[in-house]
């Protein structure tokens, strides 16, 4: 608990109204977690603006509102109202404050680019096990410890708001936790959810098309995402993506290059050998994890010993096969993505390769036509499906994907109903053929129009190669 006074300490701000002196007992910027003894944080978001719910707040128990504009009337004169510069810097700080600050103990590794950051977190995470750290991952697919999922009542995004962030932190430490590795999404970036958040290292994997419409261009996401390297000791930077090498160029901290070219800081000959996980861009993740535990100080022929025990976290590459029949679900949702995963199972398929897309709605329209054409370049057949369509109509996304060719191409098919796409794909597959699954990778639902539906692809798919197996003894017993 601390004194509202304690809490804006050496923080810009002016005050009015209220006793400034109130014991503080959280702070949150959702009206509908304050309790007695709150702040509340009345920041204007996307879709609704918190000022319309300060009375709400303080007969909730709101000790305190805090705003960010100073045109605002008819603000309370019962409890204190606090005016900063930015309510989310505001929010990052005071959550860290809150929590006492218990990233300042903690060594913190963030890893941002437009792919591959929930690989290379578990990945870390599972080398720093190795070496008998207890280590935490927090990212897309939650929050695990020691390779352990734990559950944290928190929202379901990659980079966690600071409110939810730093009580984490300090609820890991208290676990004995010793070093945090998480996901830095360049919403989470712009948006201040990791300013005062002490970070170690940063990794910066690649940049590619996605999120652009949400920041406003790729410059403003280029820009996102150069943050992290105003925030860190030290970057690691993938040395062969061009666009990565020119964004820290003029880095006022120590960057440290990984790849495969000889120029690179770290890079490990005949690494094919060493790591059975397939595709060239999981080979890329694995020395992006290698370089930080070279940059923690552990040598890395230590290292390398243990990357053949690295295993891909859930939704990539997640693998089923049942009678010759080999299932990959995949949460490949950009362009690379996609044409990384296609490529390295295009060059292991024996037989026809089948892949099952769509992409989701209110979400980046530039790119459909661009993965409508990369699966019709790899795949012998493609079925056009939903993926998360949101308020968006499915039909009008899958029109823009089949723009990618031309709308016309009989390797092509239209099933919009994401279950039965899936099942068509896997009961149309022989021995020998291998049948994708992407875009959603470990996501459990599905977000449509009527909300959040309960929707695997893995459990899908494990449906129905069983059932495929049965139909198929049938025929052979009972034709």
């Amino acid at each position: 608990m601390l004194l509202l006074t304690e809490l804006l300490k050496d923080w810009p701000c002016t005050v009015s109204g209220g006793e400034i002196r109130s014991p503080v007992t959280g702070i949150t910027e959702n009206s509908s977690r304050v309790k007695n003894g709150f702040v509340f944080v009345a920041r204007k978001g996307g879709h609704s603006d918190g000022t319309l719910l300060i009375q709400q707040a303080i007969e909730q128990g709101a000790v305190a509102i805090v705003v960010d504009r100073t045109d605002l009337t008819n603000l309370p004169t019962n409890v204190p109202v606090v005016t900063v510069p930015d309510c989310r810097v505001f929010m990052a700080h005071a959550s860290a404050r809150f929590a006492g600050y218990p990233a300042r103990r903690l060594k913190v590794i963030a890893v941002t680019g437009t792919n591959g950051k929930t690989t290379v977190t578990h990945f870390i995470g599972q080398l720093l096990n190795c070496f008998g750290n207890h280590a935490a991952v927090i990212g897309t697919t939650g929050v695990f410890i020691d390779g352990m999922k734990m559950e944290y009542d928190s929202p379901k995004m990659t980079t966690l708001p600071a409110e939810y962030l730093h009580p984490l932190l300090k609820k890991c430490e208290d676990q004995g936790v010793t070093h945090i590795v998480l996901e830095a999404s360049s919403l989470g970036l712009s948006s201040n959810r990791l300013a005062h958040c002490e970070i170690d290292i940063g990794i910066l994997m690649n940049i590619g098309t996605d999120h652009y419409e949400e920041h406003g261009g790729k410059l403003a996401y280029i820009l996102a995402k150069k943050r992290l390297s105003q925030m860190v000791k030290t970057m690691i930077v993938n040395g062969e993506d061009e666009q990565c090498v020119e964004m820290v160029k003029d880095a006022t901290v120590p960057v440290v290059y990984f790849g495969v070219d000889s120029l690179a800081g770290i890079q490990v000959p005949d690494f094919e050998k060493k790591f059975v996980i397939p595709g060239n861009y999981n080979r890329m993740n694995a020395l992006a994890a290698i370089g930080a535990l070279v940059v923690l100080g552990y040598r890395l022929d230590d290292i390398l010993q243990y990357c053949s025990q690295l295993q891909l976290p859930e939704g990539r590459l997640q693998q089923l096969e049942r009678d010759g029949v080999s299932v990959y679900i995949d949460y490949a949702h950009t362009p690379d993505a996609l044409q990384a995963v296609l490529c390295t199972l295009a060059n292991s398929c024996y037989g026809k390769l089948i892949t099952v897309f769509g992409c989701g709605g209110e979400r980046d329209k530039g790119k459909r036509a661009d993965m409508g054409e990369l699966a019709v370049f790899y795949s012998a057949n493609v079925i056009v499906t939903s993926d998360n369509p949101r308020n968006e109509d499915p039909l009008a996304i899958i029109e823009d994907i089949l723009e990618g060719f031309g709308g016309d191409c009989s390797a092509v098919e239209v099933v919009l109903d994401r279950k039965h796409a899936i099942r068509k794909a896997i009961f149309s597959a022989a021995p020998g053929d291998i049948v994708l699954i992407a875009g959603k990778g470990h996501e459990k639902t599905q977000h449509t129009a009527d909300g959040l539906l309960p929707f695997s692809d893995f459990e899908e798919a494990e449906r129905a190669l069983f059932e495929k197996t049965f139909l198929d003894f049938n025929e052979i017993n009972h034709p």
